[in-house]
Parts: structure tokens; sequence; C-alpha cells
């Protein structure tokens, strides 16, 4: 009788261990921002290490669309600089927003591609379902060119991408103003008139 019980209740504590440890490794997806209260494991990256809340320097609106485009796509931060974005999925379909140099990007994706049931959660990366907002929280530390994407199948092939530059302080004076504007819906017409009032003497 034990001889027959004992290989089942092994065979099942397996299975647990490994649905933990899966849990732990991938985490939910699809899911709107990250658990506030949730552990993040912070790891130095070439492109910086996930940032804490109460240090967040400012906020950057990303929004994601099923055209496979992120606007905006082209972001200055400076060195330092803990920023909080805010993503927000305007399509039908699920997009992801990651941050990484060109060629872990193009790793990752590769995998992906292999892979495409391969489920992925770190502190630099979000998932967002149609309609919702994700949210992640990031350090700057370390200036360079990096970018970020969407690396779902199909989605990084078409384009799905963005950069971001890290400089100095004596570098942000060329800082885009997209990238330190509140947020604004794109359909805001009081937005869109303020954009093109004409100067005296100029004709539309």
């Amino acid at each position: 009788m034990d001889r027959q019980i004992k290989p089942a209740a092994l065979v099942l504590g397996l299975c647990a261990l490994f649905a933990g440890n899966s849990a732990l490794a991938h985490g939910g997806m699809a899911t709107d921002a990250h658990d506030a209260d949730a552990q993040v494991v912070k790891e130095q990256k070439d492109w910086g290490i996930a940032g804490d809340r109460d240090q967040v320097d400012r906020t950057i609106e990303i929004r994601m669309t099923d055209q496979m485009r992120f606007t905006p796509d082209k972001l200055q931060v400076k060195v330092g600089e803990t920023i909080r974005f805010v993503h927000r999925n305007d399509g039908q379909m699920l997009h992801e927003f990651v941050l990484g140099t060109k060629p872990e990007l193009d790793k990752h994706a590769a995998l992906m591609a292999k892979f495409p049931g391969m489920q992925h959660d770190e502190p630099y990366m979000a998932h967002v379902a149609p309609s919702k907002n994700g949210e992640i929280i990031w350090t700057f530390n370390q200036a360079g060119e990096f970018d970020f994407a969407c690396l779902i199948v199909g989605h990084y092939q078409a384009g799905m991408v963005g950069e971001i530059s890290v400089v100095g302080d004596g570098e942000a004076d060329s800082m885009p103003i997209v990238a330190r504007e509140p947020s604004a819906s794109p359909t805001d017409s009081s937005t869109r008139a303020a954009r093109v009032q004409p100067h005296e003497g100029d004709t539309l």
C-alpha cells in the first residue's frame, strides 16, 4: 500500500513545485499596472535598474495601437532619472512594452518567435490587455541609446519599437517636449487648438 502511495505523492509534489516555480518565473500576463505591493527583484541591466515609486521624477505616458506603433516612440531622459511609464493599450489585442538594448530585444524576440506561448515577466516589461493600462517604474542610471518594443510574435517584426536616449545634464536641453507634457488624449480638441493657434501675421 505504501509503495503505491509514495510514487503518487512524489509526482504530485513535483507538479506543485514546478507550478510554483513557473509562477515565480513568469508572473501574470496581460495585467494592468504591476502590483505596487509586490516584491520587485532589482537587477542592474545595461539600460538601468528597477525604480522605487517614492523616487519617481516624472511620468511618461505611452500609447499602444493595433497599427503596431507606440506614441511617442522617441524619448530622452537624463541619467539618474526615475521614470514612471504608464502604458495605455488603445487597441483590441494584447501589447507589450519591453525595455532593453537592440541586441537583447532581438534575442528575446527570436525566442518568442520560436516559442510563441512563452510567458515572461520582468520589472522592465509590461503586458497590457486591450483597453487596459500598464505601468513600470525604471531608473536610468547609465547613459546610452536604448530601445523599447512589443515582442509579441508579429508585432516586433511589424516595427512596434521605440528609442530612448539617456543623456547627461549638459546634453538634456534638446529633450523632446512630447516626453515632458502632462498626459493628454490625442483627441483633446483644446490641445489640438493650442498647437495650431496662428501667430499675428500668419496665414492658415
